[in-house]
């Protein structure tokens, strides 16, 4: 990147679970984080979100963060950028922002720094930074993935054809991952773990073979984390009665939550939402799409992968 570059990193945000696939399982959707980045003499974040205005402005900026500490990895110091951060994704909401933070800050770095790291390797930085692959994967791959985090190592695969229309319920209250995590058990028997993981196990396969009733039936049936987390929703249970008697075929936590997805049979998707709108007028429904793109790099009039 030249002094007088200008790029757009654009990362979508990300749903993780989908009931019984914790930690492991995620759906990019087509809500946003945008990076307007130059170089600069200092580091300067602004944005003209609402949400965004209380983060920090400089190198302590989250994403400034990321960036930096990826370059070091490779021992390169970062120049300073002014960006410019703009988000459709609300925080702390279970829909993915601070994997998509953490994106963000490994493609700057990447541009900026000229890293030519591969899809792979930013799979595996951004799967340090936030602990498992469900969200970040998604972010960088797009799609409906699945993947596995185990000793350093990451594997991961994404479908592309996943043929739903998708509706959330998002309340104005948040919910942090370490409060939602505080509530589960530290361990698991054995015939829990079977049980819990046959599930996640069908619920793939479901998806994959566009078996919607079955798949519906494992999100409901999750016993990692959701029997824990349902009651620090108190609005849960008449969603799901909701979206069930309006065409959704399956309904789960958006990843710690507080956010409620429904997910529809293709041309069922707006019936829904419209009948979430009028049930829940205090919340937030949006009707969104599956991103199949993932993290994109624009310079100039074209796009990077």
């Amino acid at each position: 990147m030249t002094l007088n570059e200008r790029f757009l990193i654009k990362v979508p945000a990300s749903t993780a679970n989908l009931g019984p696939g914790f930690d492991s399982i995620g759906l990019a959707l087509n809500l946003y984080l945008t990076l307007e980045i130059e170089k600069h003499d200092q580091w300067e974040c602004y944005s003209l979100c609402e949400e965004l205005k209380d983060l920090p402005t400089d190198e302590s900026h989250f994403i400034c963060q990321v960036a930096i500490k990826t370059a070091a990895n490779y021992g390169m110091e970062l120049s300073p950028c002014k960006i410019k951060v703009e988000s459709e994704i609300p925080l702390a909401r279970g829909l993915g922002s601070s994997a998509a933070a953490i994106v963000a800050g490994i493609e700057l770095a990447d541009v900026v720094g000229g890293l030519r790291l591969t899809k792979d390797e930013k799979l595996l930085l951004a799967t340090k930074w936030e602990g498992h692959p469900d969200n970040v994967g998604a972010s960088l791959y797009g799609g409906l993935v699945i993947g596995s985090y185990d000793q350093n190592e990451v594997d991961m695969l994404s479908f592309t054809d996943v043929p739903v229309e998708i509706v959330t319920v998002i309340p104005n209250e948040i919910l942090l991952t370490k409060e939602s995590r505080d509530v589960l058990p530290s361990n698991y028997s054995r015939q829990e773990a079977v049980q819990a993981s046959s599930t996640a196990n069908l619920l793939i396969a479901a998806l994959v073979s566009k078996n919607w009733h079955l798949a519906g039936k494992m999100m409901r049936q999750d016993l990692f984390h959701q029997p824990y987390r349902k009651p620090l929703i108190h609005f849960y249970q008449e969603i799901e009665t909701c979206a069930k008697s309006n065409g959704a075929f399956g309904v789960a936590l958006s990843g710690a939550g507080p956010t409620v997805i429904c997910f529809s049979e293709k041309g069922k998707g707006q019936e829904l939402a419209y009948a979430l709108c009028r049930e829940f007028p205090g919340m937030t429904v949006k009707r969104l799409a599956i991103d199949y793109i993932g993290s994109c790099v624009k310079e100039v009039e074209k796009f990077v992968k």
